[in-house]
């Protein structure tokens, strides 16, 4: 199937790693040209030789941006510089590392405030940084135009201890449903996708976490995040990307106000 993808521009914020690369590589292999974005210039540099020598793109469609999503400027400039190097802006995919873990009381105000500024507000400044663009691109004579938003499962289902994940996630379903009505008539969809248990290097911190506040070894906890999903096993980042790349495409041109799981059928809500 071909998703309509080819020669369009995509910003991929937190992608030096984990699912941020992953849709990275996805679009890219799907002919996007995309901007990626995370706070180490040295690991988002290599990622952009990564994601180049995977897909086997020049690397001239790979642009790596050294950006904080927490601050303000560096988003602005991040996609400014995004649009004046390939000339546009078609697709956003907001993303940014996942909160610590941790109880009640373990948790500080400032720890609070600091994960609402990591996964709900910088959601907000990439949207709002990005809107003059994408309504550029809606408007034009191939119009096309998408934000995707990466939240968790967590804010269709809380999971114990992931207090912060947990409530900014579902901010960020909020806002997004609520953005999706505004910009729908200008032909802008905004959908958010809800990964589970996937191989990434947040998913090896949790479990480690688990392990030392559990006493529970790592490949048990693994073996029952698998056992608790219809699939009975752990995703791959490239499953996740997959589904994601569906969402930004013009295949998915009456998709909007969605959250899609991909769950491997973890969450066991009817609808």
């Amino acid at each position: 199937m071909d998703l309509g993808i080819e020669g369009r521009i995509a910003f991929i914020a937190g992608a030096s790693s984990g699912l941020g690369r992953a849709v990275a590589v996805a679009l890219a292999r799907e002919g996007a040209r995309v901007a990626i974005c995370s706070r180490n210039r040295k690991r988002i540099t290599a990622a952009a030789d990564r994601v180049a020598q995977e897909t086997g793109v020049d690397r001239e469609r790979v642009f790596p941006l050294a950006c904080d999503v927490t601050k303000e400027r560096d988003v602005d400039d991040a996609i400014e510089r995004t649009c004046a190097h390939f000339g546009g802006l078609h697709i956003l995919v907001t993303n940014a590392g996942g909160p610590p873990p941790g109880y009640i009381d373990d948790l500080s105000l400032e720890t609070w405030r600091a994960a609402i500024e990591l996964n709900l507000v910088s959601t907000i400044q990439l949207c709002r940084a990005a809107l003059p663009h994408l309504r550029a691109a809606a408007a034009a004579d191939d119009p096309h135009a998408s934000i995707l938003m990466i939240t968790s499962i967590s804010a269709k289902r809380p999971i114990p201890s992931l207090y912060l994940s947990n409530a900014t996630r579902a901010g960020v379903q909020g806002f997004a449903k609520t953005l999706s009505e505004e910009l729908g008539p200008a032909g802008i969809t905004v959908n958010t996708i809800l990964p589970g248990y996937t191989r990434t290097e947040r998913l090896k911190e949790l479990a480690a976490h688990l392990a030392s506040t559990s006493g529970t070894p790592v490949e048990e906890i693994e073996a029952g995040w698998a056992e608790n999903n219809a699939l009975r096993r752990i995703a791959e980042p490239e499953e996740f990307a997959a589904a994601a790349a569906f969402l930004v495409s013009k295949r998915a041109a009456y998709v909007t106000g969605t959250g899609f799981p991909v769950d491997g059928g973890w969450s066991k809500h009817v609808l």
